[in-house]
């Protein structure tokens, strides 16, 4: 449901957004309507979407589809050579796709630059061919390119987070059965977008501040200092620090943490620890920083078809746009726009519950049939009662404290380590163990591990 476009000249980027314009075909009110603000967002399964609308909607008239004429609300940025928005305009706009890419061709195309052949897959070629021998649309991924990492420098700058934590991607055979599961590749081509989309969604909500018109932001709070606390003692077991000011903690501090981590053995599980040490993102009527993009203002704009609160902001956007708000509507927005957001974050949190447990089924599905094989992993957490281990896979499984080996070892919460009382065995977070599968439940959603070499003890 979205495309963008960049031309350059004279120094300045001019970037175009443009996003399905769901609130032509799904008018307020209408059952339609209705329905998509009770689910809230679309749900995202391994084996199924179920979506916010139906398909003749997100995947019919809503659809950018390459060489078709589309209704769009865009969002046009004027960009200068240090990554500043100085000037934009949101508009309704008909748009013609030129060309409808995957990530894969995206980034294998600019991987291989000076190549005249790129590794891809069947449904690739024909696009891969084409796209060869047409310079100006080679070279207006090249810009593309470059423009998001001009973006991407300057958020950095400010302080903003970027958390690149392995997802799962899960590869199931046509009956719906498990067949691979393996970390999900992210990669520049995806960078491009969430930059182009995060300028966007920045660039709206400044606007409907300043305005001054009902509107429904994202916000992040800053973490409790308490959290804060915790994680600087954490991250203390591994050398590393953060600075707290005036008893706050700046966002940047926290990018400073990721870059000092990035590519050690600690990345990860402090990482992780990091993101839980965060609140949650919310939708809310008033104004509020985002802190984790270390943003005064931020909304979501660029995902009407599986996202409710972009559909109701693309409705107010195109109603002053025409015709401005009046009094009346000012208040009957100010009237829903409350429930929109607190009821649409109650289902994001639903949702994303509903498919980190699908995900977890799947994966004990797929180790139910690895019983007894050996892999190696990582310790990424640890508790009184045991350690929790990350494959390479991103499967997370758990090893009870009973199981370490032949002696009582205990978890000692100063130091972040689990010990042997007799033989003073040390494991710490970051290190590298060999497990063997011991079990996996797909109803409690639970992976037992033993290490290598030892025996599962029996519970009484």
């Amino acid at each position: 449901d979205d495309a963008v476009s960049l031309e350059f000249d004279d120094g300045i980027w001019k970037l175009g957004v443009h996003i399905a314009d769901v609130s032509h075909y799904v008018k307020e009110g209408g059952l339609l309507d209705k329905e998509a603000c009770e689910r809230g967002t679309s749900v995202y399964f391994p084996d199924r979407v179920i979506p916010m609308f139906p398909a003749q909607l997100s995947n019919g008239c809503c659809s950018l589809n390459a060489d078709e004429d589309k209704l769009t609300l865009s969002c046009i940025m004027d960009i200068d050579s240090s990554g500043k928005v100085i000037s934009h305009k949101i508009c309704e706009t008909v748009i013609r796709v030129k060309k409808r890419l995957s990530y894969n061709y995206v980034f294998e195309l600019l991987e291989n630059q000076d190549k005249d052949m790129i590794n891809l897959n069947t449904q690739d070629l024909d696009v891969c061919t084409e796209i060869i021998e047409d310079t100006e649309c080679r070279k207006l991924i090249y810009n593309m390119h470059d423009l998001a990492l001009l973006l991407r420098k300057k958020r950095f700058e400010r302080g903003s987070i970027d958390f690149d934590l392995p997802e799962s991607s899960i590869i199931l055979n046509t009956d719906g059965s498990v067949k691979k599961i393996q970390a999900y590749n992210r990669t520049v081509a995806n960078i491009i977008i969430e930059e182009f989309m995060l300028a966007a969604n920045e660039t709206v909500a400044q606007e409907y501040f300043w305005l001054e018109l009902p509107f429904i932001y994202r916000v992040h709070d800053t973490p409790d200092m308490e959290k804060m606390r915790e994680l600087s003692a954490f991250i203390n077991n591994f050398g590393f620090s953060v600075i707290t000011s005036k008893n706050e903690m700046h966002p940047k501090e926290i990018q400073k943490l990721l870059n000092k981590i990035y590519g050690t053995e600690a990345e990860a599980v402090i990482s992780r620890m990091v993101l839980r040490s965060m609140k949650q993102a919310r939708y809310q009527v008033l104004p509020g920083k985002h802190f984790g993009l270390a943003a005064q203002y931020y909304t979501h704009f660029t995902s009407p078809i599986r996202r409710y609160p972009d559909l109701q902001i693309h409705r107010i956007i195109k109603e002053n746009i025409k015709k401005g708000i009046s009094d009346k509507r000012r208040t009957h927005y100010m009237n829903i726009l409350d429930y929109v957001a607190s009821h649409s974050s109650a289902m994001e949190r639903r949702a994303n519950d509903a498919e980190r447990d699908a995900v977890k089924y799947k994966m004990c599905e797929y180790m139910q049939t690895r019983i007894g094989c050996v892999f190696d992993g990582i310790i990424s957490g640890m508790t009184k009662h045991g350690m929790y281990v990350a494959l390479e896979n991103t499967i997370e499984g758990f090893i009870s404290m009973a199981d370490i080996g032949d002696d009582y070892y205990f978890f000692d919460s100063i130091n972040y380590e689990t010990v042997g009382q007799r033989s003073n065995k040390i494991f710490r977070l970051g290190d590298s163990i060999k497990i063997v599968v011991a079990d996996a439940d797909k109803m409690t959603r639970v992976i037992d591990f033993i290490p290598y070499g030892k025996k599962k003890k029996r519970r009484k």
